[in-house]
């Protein structure tokens, strides 16, 4: 056992470690430590106090065997303030993000500071086979490009994916859910012209009908939208 897992370990709830475990049905239960959210501030703390080269010696040992180990990598770089060294950390991990667990608590203010130099990135990673890679660069786009620096060329990548991969359609409902609620009459129109399939198109609207930030009169307009679809998931 490593050090960094001899860490972990010391924050371990088997309870919690079930209950994560059915959250994230895509891994077997023995990857699961069981270390609550809110005790990462703590242990990156305390990974700044072990020599460097350990510290590096983690983030080139991939995989990783715990679950709870690729949560800490993904904060870790967060950490990372400068932009090169924060892409090249995150490019090397991307082929190993196995869960929508880890790949959504990726949000580095490093990567978030310069987005015009993030974006032919996102958009690589959103065409991507890997799952995960794909699910990351719609959630970074869906996080730092549905506001002041929004365009509506951004949806087309997203638009255009028919994937089998549930997690992956679940993100691209969720970017347009959001699309929806921050820039309707752009988002709209992939809606009205069915350019989503049909499973993701329906979930988009279910997603953007549970806001609260959406008025009635324009959650009634999505649901005379929903189209017949089999059930695929």
């Amino acid at each position: 056992m490593t050090q960094i897992q001899k860490i972990l370990f010391e924050y371990q709830d088997e309870k919690y470690a079930a209950f994560s475990a059915k959250l994230v049905p895509t891994l077997p239960r023995e990857m699961f430590i069981g270390v609550r959210s809110p005790c990462y501030k703590k242990i990156v703390r305390r990974m700044h106090e072990l020599p460097p080269a350990e510290l590096q010696a983690f983030f080139q040992a991939l995989p990783h065997e715990y679950h709870e180990e690729n949560c800490l990598h993904i904060a870790l770089i967060n950490k990372i303030k400068q932009y090169d060294e924060c892409l090249s950390e995150l490019e090397r991990f991307l082929p190993y993000i196995n869960s929508w667990a880890v790949s959504d608590g990726l949000n580095p203010p490093a990567l978030k500071k310069n987005k015009q130099k993030i974006l032919p990135e996102l958009e690589q990673w959103i065409c991507a086979d890997a799952p995960y890679t794909k699910r990351v660069g719609m959630l970074l786009l869906m996080k730092y490009f549905l506001d002041e620096d929004f365009r509506p060329e951004y949806l087309e990548l997203p638009a255009r994916i028919r994937s089998g991969e549930y997690y992956v359609n679940m993100m691209t409902a969720w970017l347009f859910a959001e699309a929806l609620v921050k820039q309707w009459d752009s988002a709209l129109p992939f809606i009205q012209n069915n350019r989503l399939d049909p499973w993701t198109h329906n979930k988009a609207i279910q997603k953007a009908c549970e806001s609260f930030r959406l008025s009635p009169e324009h959650k009634d307009f999505l649901k005379s939208l929903k189209v017949k679809t089999p059930r695929h998931f």
